[in-house]
């Protein structure tokens, strides 16, 4: 499966009584997606991953916004709790049958850990973590982007050799750049946002395959 990418934000004046506020606000800084707006889905775990869920509320079929998630978990309210919401965002994807890039929909799925949940994983993981979407999406395939550009690794499979083929061609690796200097910046934009709307402490971007993911987006950012 391709890796994903993710935020963990620690935030100050964190407690019981506050988290679910500043759930609140950080959920109101979200850039939906422009044809699927909304939180679709809200989870509530307590204790820990392992227990059953409390709370599993498919909201597909009528979005919410982020006052009306939070009111559904107040009754659920614990420092021991974890609630879960998913969302859409766009971002700039190549579709290959088109040959061209495009906005599209993303997963982004956002947990509020209470500091009790997990024997306290929000130490590790944030008091808020964001599954922000392919990591690809943000650090371009085969090492294509960045200082070393032209440089790719081999292709692993036929659909990445075809876009490799693609990228060769020196005005499409400019738009590969530029597209994913896009998806950066939406990012960036989005994390400004959030240190506006919630006391944040301290934040990190991290990934599955980046040994230093922040640093890969420095670097791609960096090229023009």
């Amino acid at each position: 499966m391709a890796n994903r990418a993710y935020v963990s934000l620690w935030s100050k004046n964190f407690s019981e009584a506050t988290m679910l506020e500043q759930f609140e606000r950080l959920l109101e800084t979200v850039p939906f997606s422009a044809t699927r707006p909304g939180f679709t889905e809200l989870v509530i775990r307590a204790v820990d991953p392992a227990e059953t869920s409390l709370v599993e509320r498919d909201l597909r079929h009528q979005p919410l916004d982020a006052a009306a998630v939070v009111e559904m978990a107040r009754e659920y309210l614990h420092a021991d709790s974890a609630y879960e919401v998913q969302t859409h965002w766009d971002l700039c994807v190549y579709n290959t049958g088109l040959a061209r890039w495009q906005p599209q929909p993303q997963r982004l799925g956002i947990i509020c850990h209470g500091e009790e949940y997990d024997s306290g994983a929000y130490a590790e993981d944030g008091h808020f973590q964001a599954d922000i979407g392919f990591e690809h999406l943000f650090t371009g395939h085969a090492r294509l982007l960045g200082p070393a550009t032209g440089s790719a690794a081999p292709p692993q499979h036929p659909a990445e050799a075809e876009f490799l083929a693609v990228m060769a061609q020196p005005e499409n690796l400019r738009e590969y750049h530029q597209k994913t200097r896009e998806n950066i910046q939406k990012l960036m934009d989005w994390m400004r946002a959030v240190e506006q709307a919630v006391p944040v402490e301290r934040y990190r971007l991290w990934s599955e395959g980046e040994e230093n993911f922040e640093a890969r987006l420095d670097e791609i950012l960096a090229v023009r």
